[in-house]
C-alpha cells in the first residue's frame, strides 16, 4: 500500500519549507529512519527521515517551496504505481472521487510534479521552442510541468535542462564526461569561482552535492557578534538530536550586486515577523547608559581564579543576560504577552538572545534563566550560539522566549532600536563597551560604560515602568556579585 510522504511541521511557527536536496534517487528502496531529503525551514536546515519503508517516488523537485503537510512523495511496494491516473500523484489526504485535479507530471519517466505550470497559447497550445521540445522528448519530460522563462512564459531548452538538473538521483541525465548537479550547486559554484568539471560528485550516479563544493572550498566565514567558545561541553538538553543534524546551507553564499534574494526560508520568516511586529505594536525605545567598571573588574578576577577549573568564564554579554533576567523578576510587566483578552504576565522567564548567522539571525532560548548561576548561563549561551552558527540547533531550542536580548556592541554600535519579537512586549539592545568620563571633585575620571536600548510595546508598558526596569539592570551591573548565583 502506498504511503504518503508529507512535508513535516518542525516547530510551532513553521508554515512552509524548501526541499533543499533529495538524498535518495527515484525508485530507491528506503527503510524507516533513512534520510530522504534536506529541508530548509524558516529557522534551521534539517534532514528528514522516512517514517516507513518502500520504494521512494518524489512528486516535487528539489528547490520547491511547499506548505507544511503538503504531499512531497510516496513510498511504494515493489511493482506498485503512485495513486492517481497514469501514476499521477494525488494531493495529500485525497481519495477516489474527491474531485481534486491531480498535479501535472514532470516527466513520463520521472513522475515528479512541478508547482508552477507553464503558460499556454490562446488556442491551448503550450508555448515552447522546437529545441525545448526535442530536449524534452529525448529525456521523457512532460513540458506542462516545466516553468517557462522565455517571452510570455515560453519554454526554451535551458528551462528543460534546469528542470532535469533539479530531478533527484540516478534518473537525472548525466552530461557526457561529467556529473549531474542541481541549479543550487551551479549557483554556489559560480559564486565561489569553482569549475564543476573538476569537482568529484559523491551523490548517486556521481551527482555533485553542496557538500562536495564545501569539501573543495568551504563557505566563507561569517563575523558574529557573540564569539564561539571551544571549552563548552553540551549537556543532554543542549545537544542537537542526531536526526536533525544539518550542514551549512545556501545562506552561506555572500550576496553580490545584481542578485535577487528570495523572501523564503529564514529571510522570509524574518521579513514577515518584523513587519507584523511593527504593524501590530506601539513600539518606542529608551536609551540608558550604565557603568560597567565593576563587571570588567570582576570578569578579570574570574579569568584568573577559574583558569584551572572547568567553569566557563562569563563574557560581558553573559553578565547582561543574567542582569536582564533578574530585573524581569522585579518588573513582570516586561515579561508578558498581549492577547485579545488582555495583558498576560508570564510565569517563567525564558531569555532569548540574538545570534547572527549567514543569511539572517536566530534567537536561541535559555529556559528559566533567572534560576541559573552565571557560570551555567555562560555555558548554555556558548553551546546554543555555536549550535546556531553551525546549523545544528533544533527548533525546540528556538522557541518559547518571553524576553530577548540582542547585542550590536561587537560591531561598534552604541544605540539602536531593536524590533520586538512577536509575542513579547520588550527587547533589550546592548551597545559597545567604551570609555566614559565621570567628574569627582572637579577631576575627570575614566569609566567603562555602554548604552542599553530598550524597545517596549506601549500597549502593555508605559515609559516610566520601562525606565525603572533599565535602572534595575544598571544597579545590578554596578554591583555584579549578585549576578554570580
Amino acid at each position: 500500500m502506498a504511503v504518503e510522504v508529507l512535508l513535516p511541521k518542525i516547530g510551532l511557527t513553521m508554515q512552509e519549507g524548501t526541499i533543499d536536496e533529495w538524498l535518495v534517487p527515484v525508485g530507491a528502496a528506503v527503510a524507516e529512519g533513512d534520510a530522504l531529503l534536506r529541508l530548509a525551514t524558516d529557522k534551521v536546515d534539517v534532514d528528514v527521515e522516512a517514517e516507513a519503508g518502500g520504494l521512494f517516488h518524489p512528486v516535487v523537485p528539489a528547490g520547491a517551496t511547499v506548505p507544511t503537510g503538503a504531499l512531497i512523495g510516496w513510498l511504494l511496494a515493489e511493482g506498485e504505481q503512485p495513486p492517481g491516473p497514469r501514476g499521477t500523484p494525488m494531493p495529500a489526504g485525497s481519495g477516489a472521487g474527491a474531485g481534486v485535479s491531480p498535479p501535472a507530471l514532470t516527466g513520463t519517466d520521472a513522475g515528479v510534479a512541478s508547482p508552477v505550470p507553464s503558460v499556454s497559447g490562446t488556442a491551448g497550445r503550450l508555448l515552447s521552442s522546437p529545441n525545448a521540445r526535442r530536449v524534452a522528448t529525448a529525456a521523457g519530460v512532460d513540458l506542462t510541468a516545466v516553468r517557462g522563462t522565455g517571452p510570455g512564459g515560453r519554454i526554451v531548452s535551458e528551462d528543460v535542462e534546469e528542470f532535469l538538473a533539479a530531478l533527484p538521483g540516478d534518473r537525472t541525465p548525466v552530461p557526457p564526461g561529467g556529473s549531474s548537479f542541481s541549479p543550487l550547486v551551479r549557483k554556489l559554484a559560480k559564486e565561489r569561482g569553482l569549475d564543476l568539471s573538476a569537482v568529484t560528485g559523491t551523490g548517486p550516479g556521481g551527482r555533485i552535492r553542496r557538500s562536495d563544493l564545501d569539501a573543495v572550498t568551504p563557505a566563507p566565514p561569517h563575523r558574529d557578534a557573540t564569539p564561539p567558545r571551544r571549552d563548552a561541553t553540551p549537556s543532554r538538553r543542549d545537544a542537537t538530536p542526531s536526526r536533525r543534524d544539518a550542514t551549512p546551507s545556501r545562506r552561506d553564499a555572500t550576496p553580490r550586486p545584481g542578485d535577487v534574494l528570495p523572501l523564503t526560508g529564514m529571510r522570509g520568516a524574518i521579513a514577515r515577523r518584523m513587519h507584523a511586529s511593527l504593524q501590530e505594536m506601539a513600539q518606542l525605545t529608551h536609551g540608558y547608559e550604565v557603568r560597567m567598571d565593576s563587571v570588567v573588574s570582576l570578569r578579570d578576577r574570574l579569568k584568573e581564579e577559574w583558569a584551572d577549573n572547568d567553569l566557563p568564564v562569563p563574557g560581558l554579554n553573559d553578565f547582561l543576560l543574567k542582569a536582564a533576567a533578574l530585573a524581569l523578576r522585579e518588573h513582570p510587566l516586561l515579561n508578558a504577552t498581549v492577547r485579545e483578552d488582555g495583558i498576560h504576565l508570564l510565569d517563567g522567564i525564558h531569555l532569548g538572545f540574538a545570534v547572527a548567522v549567514p543569511g539572517g539571525l536566530m534567537v536561541p532560548v535559555i529556559e528559566d534563566a533567572v534560576e541559573l548561576p552565571l557560570s551555567e548561563m555562560a555555558r548554555r549561551s556558548r553551546v546554543l550560539a555555536q549550535a546556531a552558527r553551525e546549523g545544528r540547533i533544533s527548533p525546540a531550542q528556538l522557541e518559547g522566549a518571553t524576553f530577548t536580548v540582542t547585542s550590536l556592541g561587537g560591531y561598534g554600535v552604541d544605540f539602536f532600536t531593536p524590533v520586538i519579537n512577536p509575542g513579547n512586549v520588550a527587547i533589550l539592545g546592548v551597545g559597545r563597551l567604551r570609555d566614559g568620563v565621570e567628574w569627582a571633585d572637579d577631576r575627570p575620571l575614566r569609566t567603562r560604560v555602554l548604552t542599553l536600548s530598550l524597545t517596549f510595546d506601549h500597549r502593555a508598558v508605559d515609559g516610566a515602568p520601562a525606565a525603572e526596569y533599565l535602572r534595575t539592570v544598571g544597579d545590578l551591573l554596578r554591583r555584579p556579585l549578585r549576578l554570580l548565583v
